[in-house]
């Protein structure tokens, strides 16, 4: 725009003559000449800045007021810049979230209307954690004497029955066993004919008491020998009545005190053992059951008998019915306890130490839902379409609960209280947006 400007140049007056100013709706009007800008009205714009009764007395002013009178004019107009860019910006915003289709393309879009509504949802509780057996299904195979391993067949996972030579033992000590309880059985035969002798001769006086006493307390020690040789017999299994002269032997067979598999073996053939190390571990899985991991938050939550779905990550599709037996009450240093479920039906592909996942269904209530194929998933938010009419959608975003058969909760749901929502092609509005916004 161009400022008409008049100068009054004379030796008494070296400034500019004072004058009225208007500038608004892009014209210029020159009032009275005066020897001082007064009384001057601007309209910048359109109209949204009004400066008024602005007196601007320039004919005194230095060259640095001039310089910085020009500077806030500068600073002015940028700010009316800056504004008018915000207001782009939240157009902008406002356009990226909307989406607007061509009757073609709606019916494409395979879109379909509907509203949030009220259902029972049942919360689920998810659940890790993994095959165990109770330890009277299991069993650690030892030596109560020690002893060197002869001979075994068994193999990690082999299958075994109860009563079925599972190793066989040598070792001089079970030699000397034998020997020891026969020849305290030859002596306790002595000791007893000894003992019914004086017994007989102190009835009728011809010993002294203090003798056949003494006979007495030989013969039960010598008994009391016996039993207990017979026990340790029986410890390295062997029965006692067989033992003879004739079967002293120096090996002993090791036998299986339950039907299942192995699950270790912890020696080889030639290998000394102590009574305290463990040959064999043995499991009997008919009484297998679920061990899940539970945090305190969730164990208020759980009662006995009820139901569990279990399944393992290499076959997810197979479920397994299961039925809390157990919950501890015990509480570990991650504030978790193990809650123990046990298995319906026994399935011989559940091995103990197996990882499994498990959904517990708990008691719900009614709750505002809308069907998953509403709900869109960018950028790890969950939005909905809002129909505006005129074949335009926006997108909005929702927080989401729990999900069941199809249905989804949605919480806070008043904003969506009496929309039009897409329940179905939600996908394909999200796309075109996206798209749209890449152009």
């Amino acid at each position: 725009m161009e400022i008409l400007k008049e100068y009054t140049m004379g030796k008494e007056q070296g400034a500019m003559g004072n004058r009225q100013w208007a500038i608004g709706k892009g014209q210029l009007a020159r009032g009275n000449k005066q020897g001082a800008m007064g009384n001057g009205q601007w309209v910048i714009g359109n109209g949204h800045t009004f400066f008024a009764n602005c007196i601007l007395h320039i004919a005194n002013f230095t060259k640095y007021q001039k310089l910085l009178i020009a500077y806030c004019l500068l600073l002015f107009g940028s700010s009316c810049n800056n504004k008018q860019a915000s207001e782009e910006q939240v157009n902008t915003a406002a356009h990226e979230n909307t989406v607007n289709l061509t009757d073609a393309q709606y019916k494409n879009a395979g879109i379909e209307i509907g509203k949030i509504e009220m259902q029972n949802v049942f919360s689920v509780l998810k659940l890790n954690g993994k095959i165990d057996v109770p330890p009277q299904n299991m069993v650690s195979v030892s030596v109560p004497l020690g002893g060197y391993l002869k001979s075994t067949k068994l193999l990690p996972g082999m299958h075994i029955s109860k009563g079925e030579v599972i190793a066989v033992m040598e070792d001089p000590q079970y030699i000397q066993l034998q020997q020891d309880y026969l020849t305290a059985k030859a002596q306790f035969a002595y000791n007893e004919s000894e003992y019914l002798r004086q017994k007989e001769l102190n009835e009728s006086k011809a010993v002294s008491d203090k003798a056949f006493e003494q006979a007495k307390t030989t013969y039960h020690t010598q008994n009391i020998l016996i039993k207990s040789l017979e026990q340790k017999l029986k410890l390295i299994g062997l029965n006692p009545n067989t033992v003879t002269a004739n079967t002293i032997t120096k090996s002993i067979s090791i036998y299986s005190p339950i039907n299942g598999f192995v699950a270790a073996v912890n020696v080889n053939i030639g290998k000394y053992v102590t009574p305290s190390d463990v040959l064999f571990e043995l499991v009997n899985p008919n009484d297998i059951h679920l061990s899940l991991t539970v945090f305190d938050k969730d164990v208020n939550k759980l009662a006995i008998g009820q139901k569990v779905i279990a399944f393992s990550n290499n076959n997810p599709d197979k479920k397994y019915e299961c039925e809390i037996i157990l919950i501890s009450k015990n509480l570990s240093n991650e504030n978790a306890t193990q809650v123990h479920c046990h298995f319906q039906q026994f399935d011989k592909d559940l091995l103990p130490g197996m990882f499994m996942n498990a959904t517990i269904e708990l008691s719900g209530g009614n709750a505002t839902v809308l069907p998953d194929d509403a709900i869109v998933r960018f950028e790890n938010k969950n939005y909905v379409f809002i129909e505006n009419g005129n074949r335009q959608f926006e997108m909005a975003e929702v927080q989401i609960g729990n999900t069941e058969n199809g249905f989804t909760e949605i919480i806070s749901p008043e904003k969506l209280a009496h929309k039009n929502i897409v329940i179905k092609g939600a996908y394909n509005l999200l796309m075109m947006l996206k798209n749209t916004d890449e152009e």
